[in-house]
């Protein structure tokens, strides 16, 4: 098995590393930006220590200890109740080591990942391996009764990702994670209430980009090394940049426009970093959805300029999502809704937006300052991710507990009563919304590398 490289000297692109975003801060203040709260916010210069929550503890495993296992390492330590007692990756370099050990000091090490799972105290198991190293050891895991958080996209092709959501759905006593970390965030679940209430008018088209000129391509001691570390240059290792960048934003569209694709088209090629690799690093897809709304989606590993944002286009509104803030913008035959004469008014260029924040019925919603760019560490996508993780976590394995004690081992009973705690669970991808995602982007990227119409067949997105 092949983890991520660990040096110190790794700058490149992160996958998931949009999500952090970068700095808008001077361009919102030109615009007079407003951020996107769900609910009052701690200060942004507060401690990063652990935060209170009420949710049972569960011991953590995570396997893949590159760059953004590393990343989980640290988000987990804000969390009080998700001790990491194991970890598991196959490079043994010292420096490694060193770093793993100084952010999780009681971790036992591994270097397979079977007796990662094997350890008695692992309850809950993070795969933050390459894409294409997924389907083996979620399958082991899920066999092995753990509670899964498995990043996104769940596998680098349509039927390794069906596996994965159908060993999901037959481990019924545990609970499953998708790594779409959008999906936890409080903000974004505002959004869509307000988009689902028909704010909007009738949804007639999207947009989103990704801009940021760094190369994938990461330096290693031996070819060997090499070859291993840079799994996202090669086709067949990899979904590309519709799979491992797009598929954040592109769920994001299913969620909001909430119906599956139709169709895909798309192209791109190799246009900066002419390195041997056979993955584009540009590329520009047109999603089709029911009712003939499309999202146009383009991607750059080639430039910065506009950096990353999402538009969605209604017949009485547009609404912008940028740097988690939002903004709507109104068509001058919209009906008024009530609570926008109490919102702030945003000028961009020739447009006013009014700044989509929770309760802005409230006059103090103006109050709200603009270049508040900083975000808690407790209110990041990841936090909100992996709080929901541990917590709906502990829900499962306790409801399971439960219902068994009293009643039986029944897999219909069990079923039907870990229904019944839909509502109390926090908001996360599960196993059904990782696939339509990974379905999504993988064959965008599939349309894009032949250059030709992908229809979405709804087996892919189905289990038996």
């Amino acid at each position: 098995m092949t983890q991520h490289d660990t040096t110190e000297r790794e700058t490149d692109f992160n996958r998931r590393e949009f999500l952090r975003g970068t700095s808008f801060a001077t361009l919102m203040a030109m615009m007079g930006g407003v951020p996107l709260h769900a609910e009052d916010k701690p200060k942004a210069d507060a401690p990063v220590t652990a935060y209170k929550t009420d949710a049972p503890p569960q011991n953590c495993a995570i396997i893949g200890c590159g760059d953004w296992g590393r990343k989980l390492l640290d988000t987990l330590a804000l969390l009080p109740n998700a001790p990491v007692v194991a970890i598991c990756d196959t490079y043994e370099a010292k420096s490694f080591v060193r770093r793993v050990k100084e952010a999780a000091p009681k971790a036992e090490l591994f270097t397979d990942y079977k007796k990662a799972l094997a350890h008695p105290e692992v309850q809950a198991v993070f795969v933050a391996t390459p894409s294409h190293l997924h389907r083996e050891i979620t399958e082991a895991a899920l066999k092995a009764g753990k509670h899964v958080y498995c990043e996104a996209p769940l596998g680098h092709t349509v039927e390794d990702a069906r596996a994965i959501a159908q060993a999901a759905r037959a481990a019924y006593k545990v609970n499953f994670q998708a790594g779409l970390q959008m999906r936890s965030e409080p903000h974004r679940q505002f959004l869509l209430q307000f988009i689902r209430s028909g704010a909007m008018g009738k949804t007639i088209m999207a947009r989103a980009q990704w801009h940021k000129k760094q190369s994938w391509r990461r330096p290693a001691p031996t070819p060997e090394r090499e070859q291993d570390l840079n799994w996202r240059l090669s086709r067949t290792t990899s979904s590309g940049l519709m799979g491992e960048i797009a598929i954040h934003q592109v769920d994001m569209a299913n969620l909001f426009i909430n119906a599956r694709p139709v169709s895909v088209s798309g192209f791109g090629g190799v246009l900066q970093w002419d390195d041997g690799r056979d993955v584009p690093d540009t590329v520009q897809a047109v999603i089709e959805y029911p009712g003939g709304v499309r999202l146009s989606y383009d991607c750059t590993l080639a430039n910065s300029f506009d950096a990353d944002y999402e538009m969605f286009y209604g017949t009485d509104s547009a609404v912008m999502i940028r740097e988690n803030k939002a903004w709507m913008f109104k068509e001058v035959d919209s009906p008024l809704l009530g609570w926008e004469v109490f919102a702030r008014n945003d000028t961009f260029h020739r447009e006013t937006g009014i700044a989509l924040v929770a309760n802005a019925t409230k006059l103090g919603a103006k109050n709200v300052k603009a270049g508040e760019d900083t975000i808690p560490p407790n209110e990041t996508s990841l936090y909100k991710a992996l709080e929901a993780f541990i917590t709906n976590s502990g829900l499962v394995g306790t409801g399971v507990q439960d219902y068994v004690d009293n009643f039986g081992d029944s897999e219909k009973g069990v079923r039907e009563y870990l229904a019944t705690l839909t509502k109390t669970k926090l908001p996360a991808a599960g196993y059904k919304e990782g696939l339509e995602s990974a379905v999504t982007a993988i064959k965008a990227n599939e349309a894009i590398l032949t250059g030709q119409k992908v229809i979405y067949q709804k087996e892919w997105f189905e289990l038996a």
